[in-house]
């Protein structure tokens, strides 16, 4: 039988924002297939103890590479990573402090954008992928979300730049998830969380759109991969 259609070993995955939400459901997932997860995390305390981790912001470009470079050499290589991390800050374009609006782009599109480059040098070695973490809001725009839009419109952007920079040499996968079941929103005032009847998709579920991604046999790219709950009302 053709080895295509037996699924690719996941191998080692670097995972940005991998100690919550999102990104812990996709670490748990990548090891649940057999792969090894190394997590990146401002706190990487309560990781799980199987899972090779690194605290840094991925804000902090330096911090980044380094986390980086000493997981690749504990794991032995890098065969993808997977860009989780991110924040928001909702309100007016006015309402919301410069600092507050520039960290969100520092660390959703910036952020992603050094993650993948501390990266890429391992993940070429192994011919390995690029999964980038953008939103159901890099392909809408909402008031009051100027910053994150921007953000993942810019991620969006960047990732299909990226795929058609390293096509041959890589693989890149755009996941662009709907609003989840995680503690994203706890911070936010009261008007910018979802309602109680709110659709959501659990992280887990979505986690498992990153694994169909990262198995696909050599030379097959799913490119965009949106998710999205069965009767998510804002899309499209």
């Amino acid at each position: 039988m053709h080895t295509s259609l037996f699924p690719r070993h996941i191998g080692r995955v670097i995972v940005t924002g991998g100690a919550s939400g999102l990104g812990a459901a996709v670490a748990e997932a990548v090891a649940d297939a057999g792969g090894e997860p190394g997590v990146i995390d401002l706190d990487v305390d309560g990781v799980d103890d199987r899972f090779a981790a690194r605290a840094a912001d991925v804000s902090d470009r330096p911090a980044l590479e380094r986390a980086v470079a000493e997981l690749a050499e504990q794991l032995g290589g890098i065969d993808a990573i997977v860009t989780a991390a991110g924040i928001d800050r909702c309100g007016k374009l006015e309402d919301v402090a410069a600092d507050e609006w520039e960290r969100v782009i520092n660390v959703n599109l910036l952020g992603t954008v050094a993650a993948v480059r501390a990266a890429l040098p391992y993940i070429a070695r192994s011919h390995g992928r690029v999964v980038t973490v953008a939103s159901s809001l890099a392909l809408r725009a909402l008031p009051d979300a100027t910053a994150y839009c921007a953000s993942k419109f810019g991620v969006l952007g960047f990732s299909r730049a990226l795929a058609a920079e390293t096509k041959g040499r890589l693989g890149v996968t755009t996941l662009v998830p709907a609003g989840m079941r995680t503690s994203f929103f706890d911070d936010r005032p009261e008007q910018y969380r979802p309602a109680p009847d709110a659709q959501l998709n659990e992280p887990s579920d979505v986690a498992r759109a990153v694994i169909f991604a990262l198995q696909q046999p050599p030379h097959c790219e799913v490119r965009e991969l949106m998710i999205c709950p069965e009767e998510e009302p804002s899309w499209p």
